[in-house]
């Protein structure tokens, strides 16, 4: 049953990081940063922070939580994974929301499952450790795909139907800007791992193991926001 509602979360997870970009395309007298800015609150600041109140111990406070220990790492992962996020939506102003979501979030996947690995010391040649690493050379393989079949259809438009199609078009600079925005997305997941007292203390006072590690994830979004609030000022 729990692999079965973990499946369902990803699903719903899944279909709102796929779909909560289109409004970008129906945005034409905004700015690309204000555009991005404005989301950056909600996204970052207000639902995050909705969840970690359900997450707070009874006779607990968010501070006193946070004073578990690693809230000041997390952060800093988090201004890391902001530069992510950031270029990440650049990579959709310069390749499309298709072509940039593929190659940036197939790259987060990728180093987002191999960093913490790497970090933790795991031996990548054995067991579990070889599993993991073929899993990751097979997404980084796809991830060449794309790119290649991103240039095979540069190669075949006109300048115009270029800009028609996406208004700063650049393949070379975008697929540099979403294989950046990959490799430091994966800061996240160091940030969750470096926030795992807080998380522990949270289960210790209470919270379902499901609610637990919200007040971490709070942390990594909001030195995210810091990042890009600072580049869309």
């Amino acid at each position: 049953m729990n692999i079965l509602i973990g499946l369902i979360i990803i699903a719903i997870g899944s279909f709102g990081q796929s779909s909560s970009y289109v409004p970008i395309k129906k945005v034409k007298e905004w700015s690309w940063e204000s555009f991005w800015l404005v989301q950056g609150c909600f996204a970052w600041l207000v639902f995050p922070f909705l969840g970690t109140l359900l997450a707070i111990p009874a006779d607990s406070s968010l501070f006193e939580l946070w004073q578990a220990g690693g809230a000041s790492m997390s952060i800093i992962y988090g201004v890391l994974w902001g530069v992510g996020g950031l270029t990440f939506g650049l990579s959709m102003r310069y390749l499309g929301v298709a072509l940039g979501q593929s190659i940036a979030l197939g790259t987060c996947a990728g180093f987002g499952t191999l960093l913490p690995a790497i970090f933790a010391g795991k031996d990548l040649f054995h067991a579990e450790g070889l599993l993991l690493l073929i899993g990751v050379c097979i997404t980084l393989s796809g991830i060449a795909v794309i790119g290649y079949a991103g240039s095979l259809r540069s190669k075949n438009m006109s300048e115009e139907e270029k800009k028609a199609a996406v208004k700063d078009f650049a393949l070379t600079k975008g697929l540099l800007v979403a294989l950046l925005a990959g490799v430091m997305s994966a800061c996240f997941a160091l940030g969750l791992d470096a926030g795992t007292p807080i998380k522990e203390a949270a289960f210790a006072g209470g919270v379902k193991s499901l609610y637990s590690g919200l007040p971490v994830i709070f942390l990594v979004t909001l030195g995210g926001f810091c990042t890009n609030a600072i580049y869309c000022i």
